[in-house]
């Protein structure tokens, strides 16, 4: 650690939230909340707020956008108006047009589009509360969506941003950690096959230092995925209880 005190740190040399170096943010994850989507999923993750709803696979408009051999994912990712600490203004800015990209990209790696040629899956992502790492919870929380929505996948994406906070790798960075930290890695991957589907690099980190973040995003990954699969294990728990009821009252 650098022997100059880090305004991002304690004391006692833990973070401004009382976390260490390797400690997520609380994390609540919830399938299924919108009745007209396809798919759906509420994800508060620290003091993050994101809803996602899916539509699709369904019929492409315009027609001339169609692939003949493929389904097209379009992502659209909003921050409300509110979910910043200045008001935003309605408008979608240039960083939500580039960040819609890269989510789009990273879940194409996932999916089986080929299934459903000349269609389109629909990625709708708000971010109703803003403070930092929205990227990777706005993926983790559109795949889980898409799990949500039954569309066929490779398997589910889990997203974690890394930095340097202090000299220091550190997982899952809140919003301030982010905007005075010394350097942003948000990674996303395919856990169970261990495919990276997002990485990115904001700052100076040496190769050793890319290599201990990697592996504490991989760690951290491991972690967030439970919550995913609890959360969509959960809904289906949900649905089998009445059916079990009713198979008892039948004997």
């Amino acid at each position: 650690m650098n022997e100059e005190k880090s305004p991002l740190l304690l004391e006692d040399g833990r973070r401004l939230d009382g976390r260490g170096f390797q400690d997520l943010r609380p994390i609540e994850m919830q399938t299924g909340i919108l009745g007209r989507a396809d798919g759906s999923c509420y994800l508060k993750w620290g003091n993050n707020k994101i809803i996602c709803a899916i539509y699709g696979p369904r019929e492409l408009h315009p027609k001339h956008l169609a692939q003949p051999d493929r389904a097209i994912v379009r992502v659209e990712y909003r921050l409300a108006t509110f979910s910043v600490g200045e008001r935003k203004s309605p408008a979608p800015r240039r960083r939500e047009y580039e960040l819609s990209k890269i989510l789009s990209e990273s879940i194409n790696s996932a999916l089986f589009l080929e299934k459903f040629p000349t269609g389109t899956i629909d990625v709708f992502i708000t971010v109703l509360d803003a403070d930092g790492g929205t990227r990777c919870a706005a993926l983790t929380a559109a795949s889980l969506g898409l799990a949500d929505a039954g569309i066929p996948m490779r398997g589910i994406i889990t997203g974690c941003a890394v930095g340097k906070v202090g000299g220091e790798i550190a997982v899952d960075l809140s919003d301030v950690e982010d905007k005075d930290g010394e350097g942003d890695m948000p990674v996303a991957m395919i856990y169970n096959t261990g495919e990276i589907t997002l990485l990115q690099c904001d700052g100076v980190f040496t190769p050793e230092e890319v290599k201990e973040g990697l592996k504490a995003a991989k760690t951290a990954i491991g972690q967030i995925y439970q919550f995913q699969r609890s959360a969509l294990l959960s809904k289906y728990s949900q649905i089998e209880e009445p059916l079990d009821e009713l198979s008892d009252e039948e004997e």
